[in-house]
This record gives C-alpha cells, structure tokens and sequence, in this order.
C-alpha cells in the first residue's frame, strides 16, 4: 500500500512541476528572480500564453474575393489572345469579344471560313472551351465546371497573396483562413498587436495592377486633353507586333526630375502589356536617384516575363515605355538599349507609399479585387480591460467556489482546491504546450471548468457520504464511493468534449477559443479529481491503521 501511494504522488509531483515549469518558463536564461519577482512571473506568462485578438488587440476582417471579375479578366485574355491568332493566321474576322464573362464572341464577315477559325480557337483555347457556330457568329464558352474551379483557385491564390503582405507587415501570429461554405469565398484575416489598421487594409486590399506597355510610336507624351489622345489612338497605325497592335488611351501623371512640377495629360499606349506585376520576382524601395524627399521602387522579372521583356524593348529600342500602376501612367522613359530582367517604378512617392507598393509587387497582383464584408478592432486599452475583468471572474469564482467547498465539505473541501488548483495549472501547461491562443470566450471556458471540476468532486463526495450513511466503513466508503461515481464523471466528461469538438471543428476565431480551453481543462480534470483526489484520501487514510472518520 505505501509503495502504490509513493509512486502516485510521485506521478502527480512530476506532473506537478513540469506543468508549473511550462507556465512558468522565461525565454532567457532563469534566474532567481524569475519565480520570485511577481512582475516578472506575469511577464514570463504573457510571452508564454499567446492572447487572441479580443484580449491583445487588433484587427478582425473577412473579405470575398469578387471571382466574377477573375473570370472576365481570363476571358477578356482569351479574346485578346484569339484576336491575335486569327491575325497571324489571316482568317476574316469582324470582331471578337469578350465583354461577357466565360464567353469569347468571334463576328466574321462570311461563313466560309468557319472551320478553319473553329479549328484555330479550339487549339487556341483548350478543351475546357466548348465552342459553337452559328451563321456569321462563333461563340466559345467555358465550363460551368472550370469557372468554379477558377473562382477557388482565385480565392486561395488571393489567400495566399494576403498572407503573404500580412507577413511582410511583421504582424505577430496572424490567422489567415476561409470562411465560410462553398461558393461564398470569403477570407478571415485576424491581426493581433496592429496599431495601423487602415494601413494594413489598404495594403491588402491594393489594387497592385502594374503594367509596363509600349507607348505608340511617333505621339506625343503627354497630351494636354483625353480627346486629342484619343483621336491620335485612332489615327495612328497599328504596329508589327501583339503590344502594339492595338491602341488606348491612359491617364498620365508624373514629375521628371526631382522638384519639378507634376506633369499631368494622356497618352496613347499600345494595348497588350509587355510584362505585368503577375511577372515580377521582386521589389525595393530606394531613394530616388534624383535626391530630395522621393522614392523610386527597383524590380526584377521572373524568367518568362524577363523574356518577353528583353523582346520588346529589343525591338523598340529608342521608344518610350510607360509603367502603368493601377491604370495611370507614372513614368514613361526612352528605351535606350535592349533590358532583360531588372527595371525601376519612378515618380513622387514618399517613402511610405514606395514600401507598400514594392511589398504589394513582391507578394504579387490579387487575382481579384476583394470587398470588405465585415471588420471588427479592438484597441489594446480594450483588450487589457478584457483580460482584467476575466481574470477578475475567475479569481471570483474561484473564491467563492473553495468557500462553498470549504464550508460543506469541511476537510474534504482542501482536497479539492488542491486538485482544482493542479487543474488551472496543467490547462495553462495544455495551451502553452499546443500553443492555442487564449480568447475572452476561451477564458469562459476556463470558469466554466472550474465548476466542471468542482461538479466531479461533489459527485464523488456525496457518493462517499452515501456509502458511510448506509454504514460502511471509512476506507470502504471512499473505495466504492469513488469507483460508483467513475463513470459518472467519465460520461459527464466525454459527452462535452464531443461537443466541443464540434465547436471547434465547426466554429470560428473565438469559439474555437472556447473549445479548446474546455477539452483541456476537461482533460486535466480528469487526472485531478479521480488520480489526484483519490491519492490524497489514500495517503489520509493510510497514516493510521483505522480510520474512524472522515472529515466530508
């Protein structure tokens, strides 16, 4: 008997002090004042337990991706593409269209080349167009199958992209995440610690569209008025190759030289970009060449756009290049030589604006824009208040509980703060050790398994009650009242577990929070209120050979 109780309290005081050392840990080197120093033992603990969004504070957004848009902007390639071949291959054709999303509109002037243009698209587009004519239209359409696998494909590549910028802002365990069921394509973003929110959500929600094209040969940059460019985009012909073989006009807004004045008006560009962010490797910002207070933003290109880039310029050498970032010009310089894979983004951009938009460029263009379905902060003064008035809670409740217990179970009542003090301890010991991050409602669950521990131990003692009331002995009573009560415990205890397995699987952010503080005060209570309430009976009971009462 003493051996089996030595080697249970040795149990419980290994886990004892490992919990303890879990919780207690610093991230330096211990010293003494680290398990001394009360101020120093809550900075070791708010390193170690990681705080939600709701106690830390910061930003809680879902956006959706606007997969529409993706799909038109796929469609709209293929009929710049299709346009294109038709041209190199001399088929007759009237227009080709792609305004409508999942549909290339091919208008020719007669049928009787029909096939041959048939023949071209299905090449051109691939099986997952299906392609049919009628008269003097040919309409190819994509599948409803492929559409939806784009919009997820769009939708994770958007998530991506958002983690990505998340990341590169330094911000401290973000969570990044789909929301909800098939077809919504929402993303969750949650950024603990942020004290610039609108900052970061302009960032993630920027419009990166950069694109480098060829401005028309011949015309003059800027134009002071819209309806001269566009009458020159007209007029002028079309060039040899597919970036210059159609025309349009952009807005164009830049400053030369360092304290010049803005230079604003419109220019004529050749339609099809020679390279687009989709293409870029990676980006820095650097003070302008130039001096003063401006920046500039130096990028190089990813293999194939460096190709496509070395052709282009090779050809035009002597031409302008206009950077175009979100449909305005910034810059359009003469190509003095033939470049391959490195450029630079000049203009007036202050150092902050230049650091945005090479993190925008380096994590790469959304594939779609994303609206703003819901936004939530929660400032850090708010959050503080939130872990003072839990902790606060719980404190209470703990207080009243050991009371209650104190007060009606007489003796019996300190072994069960005992087993519920153990059983605070190891919970931590589980989030640290699973690394979960601790929510308001996670501290709701904290409480809500104190009473859960307390429930067991009042089970368990009025089983012993019962048994001593119908007259058995001590040592007996304790046997049979805690073997009675067993599996009581245990189906109290697994029924809402898988409830809150449920909860987590099924639940978001903070409800998430909540499951997972439940099941591991769960877990742990089993261990205090049956292992370590029955060894400190048994140790109570074994210090004389008879024990005639029991303080319960």
């Amino acid at each position: 008997m003493h051996s089996k109780i030595r080697n249970r309290v040795i149990i419980i005081l290994i886990v004892t002090i490992s919990g303890l050392a879990i919780v207690l840990k610093p991230h330096h080197k211990p010293g003494i004042k680290d398990f001394t120093s009360w101020s120093q033992i809550k900075q070791n603990l708010s390193e170690n337990i990681h705080l939600g969004l709701d106690l830390r504070g910061g930003s809680h957004l879902v956006m959706q991706v606007q997969t529409d848009e993706y799909i038109s902007k796929i469609t709209q390639n293929n009929a710049e593409a299709a346009r294109t071949k038709l041209q190199e291959k001399n088929l007759p054709f009237t227009t080709v269209n792609g305004d409508t999303p999942g549909k290339v509109m091919v208008d020719v002037p007669d049928s009787t080349k029909n096939s041959d243009i048939v023949r071209e698209l299905e090449a051109d587009l691939g099986p997952d167009w299906s392609i049919n004519e009628k008269g003097n239209s040919i309409m190819a359409s994509l599948a409803e199958s492929k559409q939806n696998e784009l919009r997820e494909k769009a939708t994770e590549q958007a998530k991506a992209i958002i983690e990505n910028r998340v990341n590169a802002f330094g911000v401290t365990e973000p969570t990044i995440a789909r929301q909800g069921g098939e077809g919504t394509y929402q993303i969750v973003i949650q950024m603990p610690g942020v004290d610039d929110p609108e900052r970061v959500k302009n960032t993630l929600n920027a419009d990166s569209n950069l694109e480098l094209k060829l401005v028309a040969p011949g015309t003059q940059i800027p134009y002071p008025t819209k309806e001269q460019a566009e009458a020159t985009a007209k007029s002028t012909p079309p060039g040899n190759d597919s970036y210059t073989a159609q025309y349009e006009v952009k807005e164009y807004r830049d400053r030369p030289d360092a304290g010049s004045a803005l230079q604003t008006g419109w220019v004529v560009l050749g339609k099809n970009p020679v390279v687009t962010g989709l293409d870029m490797r990676d980006a820095s910002a650097r003070s302008s060449q130039y001096g003063g207070a401006a920046y500039e933003i130096d990028f190089s290109l990813l293999q194939e756009g460096a190709r496509r880039f070395g052709d282009a310029t090779g050809k035009h050498i002597k031409d302008h290049l206009a950077i175009v970032l979100n449909n305005e010009v910034k810059s359009a310089p003469v190509i003095n030589g033939q470049i391959n894979d490195r450029g630079q983004i000049s203009g007036s951009f202050t150092k902050k604006a230049a650091e945005d938009l090479a993190l925008i460029l380096r994590s790469g263009a959304l594939p779609a824009k994303a609206v703003y379905l819901e936004e939530r902060t929660v400032g850090p003064s708010l959050g503080a208040d939130s872990i003072r008035q839990g902790v606060t809670a719980s404190v209470a409740g703990m207080i009243a509980v050991v009371a209650f217990m104190l007060f009606y179970y007489r003796g019996s009542g300190i072994n069960a703060v005992l087993a519920l003090v153990l059983n605070l301890v190891l919970l931590l010991a589980a989030l640290i050790i699973f690394e979960a991050t601790l929510t308001l409602p996670g501290i709701a669950g904290v409480i809500l398994t104190i009473g859960m521990a307390v429930d067991s131990n009042v089970l368990i003692f009025e089983r012993i009650r019962e048994e001593m009331r119908s007259g058995k002995v001590v040592a007996s009573a304790v046997d049979v009242g805690f073997n009675k009560a067993f599996l009581t415990i245990i189906d109290t205890h697994v029924t809402t577990i898988v409830s809150a397995v449920f909860l987590f699987v099924f639940g978001t952010g903070p409800i998430r929070g909540f499951a997972v503080t439940l099941v591991a005060g769960l877990l742990a209570n089993l261990f205090t209120a049956v292992f370590v309430s029955r060894t400190i009976f048994m140790w109570h009971l074994n210090r004389s050979a008879r024990v005639e009462t029991l303080s319960i």
